[in-house]
């Protein structure tokens, strides 16, 4: 059989659905569907509008004073997820916060994106508050409680594995299948936040200055509402110097 171009560097099977009824019906489905998909593109721009006379109405010189420069008093690392967002759920204005955010709020040694952001929000913007934000319902954290083959993303998921093995005595003995989830999500942040302790340009800093202080969070979907897990910091500090203590200096 042949093949026919269709006019969008495709073509279509002879004797399949090469029919002037079907090309015709192609055609009108795919105008739609790409007129749909650009009319929610293009309306992005009207909101940006929207929101600039929105704030300048306000404040005539909100954004030239914003271009002037950052001062964050926070790093916020949260998960990828759309449903989380770190400006609003916070209150906070553009300007207030340093985000990073990757798929289930992990906090890896090995990931040069997450260590460069960390690295520059202490020693540059001098953060006041690491916050380490989980949210109930994360789509990684349920897809590391799975026993299978997830291709790309099984290195990055071994992350929240391994707080799942950390963990393990406690979580199996969470009966409740949704309750042992939103327990390793709380788990998970628990970890992240040691592992952002564990960093040397943060140890350094919290002995010059008494900062970053590392917090987790968790956001829950349903209500909108951030819960704060009290962690506590100098506990954390004591508990891991003996072996990733990498100043000269005792951390507590």
């Amino acid at each position: 059989m042949g093949q026919q171009d269709c006019g969008l560097g495709t073509s279509l099977n002879d004797g399949d659905v090469n029919t002037p009824i079907f090309q015709q019906d192609y055609f009108v489905i795919s105008s739609l569907e790409n007129q749909t998909l650009m009319s929610l593109y293009n309306e992005v721009f009207e909101r940006n509008k929207k929101w600039v006379a929105e704030k300048t109405g306000m404040q005539p010189d909100y954004f030239e004073n914003l271009a002037k420069g950052q001062d964050p008093e926070f790093l916020f690392i949260g998960c990828s997820d759309s449903r989380v967002p770190a400006n609003q759920a916070m209150g906070m204005q553009p300007g207030d916060i340093f985000v990073h955010r990757n798929i289930a709020n992990v906090v890896s040694a090995t990931d040069l994106n997450i260590m460069s952001v960390i690295n520059y929000a202490v020693v540059h913007l001098d953060v006041k508050h690491i916050v380490v934000c989980g949210h109930y319902g994360c789509g990684g954290v349920k897809a590391a409680m799975q026993q299978q083959d997830l291709g790309i993303l099984n290195g990055w998921l071994r992350n929240v594995r391994d707080v799942y093995r950390l963990h393990k005595a406690e979580l199996n003995a969470i009966t409740d299948a949704h309750e042992r989830y939103n327990r390793l999500v709380e788990l998970n942040v628990l970890e992240q936040c040691i592992n952002v302790v564990k960093l040397a340009e943060v140890q350094k800093k919290y002995l010059a200055g008494g900062f970053p202080i590392v917090h987790g969070w968790v956001y829950d979907l349903k209500t909108g509402l951030i819960k704060d897990l009290e962690l506590d910091f100098n506990h954390i500090l004591k508990e891991i110097q003996e072996v990733y203590n990498l100043t000269e200096q005792s951390l507590i």
